[in-house]
């Protein structure tokens, strides 16, 4: 039997493509796409909810499917942690409902934002450069925040980054003490550089999605998790076997598709 999905933020361009994968992916069965003008009732029967559509809507597409008992996969940005910390005191109330949050669906950005963990103990000084289509809504993005973030928790014994002059609006947002720089341009899909500094050197992990085949296996992944997930998953990261110890999670990534990965990215170190 197929698992029935509802995508809320059908219409739009992630959307679309979560609409396609959805009917593409064996067990599963695209039961309804809800657009902007369309009724939340109508997730009502689903066996999952896909929340794709913008930070001002959706809490309150989490909030309506778990009112229904309907776990929920939501790749919508804008999830603050202390929002999702109410959100993981809410689960606490109901455990056999899950949510899994992904901030980027693409594999290639979750392995760069790792490798930026990992460097961030030996790096004082960090600073984070997004770019993002023109028509992005939220800053700095979801991806962003989450590198942050867990640069922030690697470096829990060593305190914050080394970041002077952060009062001066040009020097970005500080995100768990990491300044973040936020570009919106045409002609961008995705992109992301984290640079860590030091006394003589610079290394700059970056990645680039260049087209929206590069979510299509993280999507996957993650509608296959969010079926039997109970409380909350937060990024695709705990989804895969990033360094090939953890049983039962992803080692490979399920085909898709035979076109190209649609992401670049590079590590360089400069002096």
């Amino acid at each position: 039997m197929s698992i029935k999905v509802a995508v809320v933020g059908a219409s739009g361009r992630m959307g679309r493509l979560v609409c396609r994968i959805v009917d593409e992916t064996p067990g599963f069965e695209l039961m309804v796409g809800i657009g902007s003008q369309g009724e939340l009732s109508q997730m009502i029967g689903a066996d999952l909810v896909v929340d794709v559509t913008i930070p001002a809507v959706s809490r309150t597409v989490v909030d309506s499917a778990l009112e229904n008992g309907i776990p929920v996969l939501v790749g919508t940005s804008g999830w603050s942690s202390d929002r999702l910390s109410a959100l993981e005191r809410r689960l606490a109330l109901s455990p056999e409902l899950g949510v899994v949050v992904i901030p980027n669906f693409s594999v290639g950005s979750v392995l760069a934002t790792s490798f930026a963990a990992m460097a961030a103990r030996f790096f004082d000084s960090i600073e984070i450069v997004e770019a993002h289509h023109s028509t992005k809504i939220d800053s700095p993005s979801g991806t962003a925040v989450r590198t942050a973030e867990l640069i922030t928790a690697a470096r829990a014994e060593l305190g914050p980054v080394a970041a002077p002059h952060i009062d001066q609006r040009a020097r970005g947002q500080q995100v768990a003490s990491v300044p973040i720089h936020s570009l919106r341009l045409q002609g961008v899909v995705a992109k992301q550089e984290v640079l860590l500094g030091s006394t003589g050197e610079v290394l700059t992990i970056s990645h680039e999605t260049i087209d929206q085949s590069a979510y299509e296996a993280g999507i996957v992944i993650a509608l296959r998790a969010a079926v039997t997930t109970r409380g909350l998953v937060v990024g695709l990261d705990r989804l895969i076997d990033l360094d090939g110890s953890a049983a039962g999670r992803e080692s490979t990534l399920p085909p898709v598709s035979d076109e190209p990965s649609g992401q670049a990215a590079t590590a360089t170190s400069t002096l």
